[in-house]
């Protein structure tokens, strides 16, 4: 049987910690930032985990499930 491909879109998005949960990225933080209010720029700084019902569909796709 052929070897399992990871999904490279999703190689370079998320990040599995050791605990298991998954890191990514925010979104909406590419462009036309001036309108957003610095409170909301600010919140969406930092390092964010992927929910639980998602986890195991990105696992699938980086070959850890």
């Amino acid at each position: 049987m052929p070897k399992m491909k990871t999904n490279s879109g999703a190689l370079k998005r998320f990040k599995i910690k050791k605990n298991g949960s998954i890191k990514r990225g925010s979104a909406f933080r590419s462009h036309i930032l001036t309108k957003m209010s610095q409170k909301r720029k600010r919140n969406l700084r930092g390092p964010q985990t992927v929910a639980e019902v998602d986890s195991t569909r990105v696992k699938r796709m980086l070959n850890k499930a």
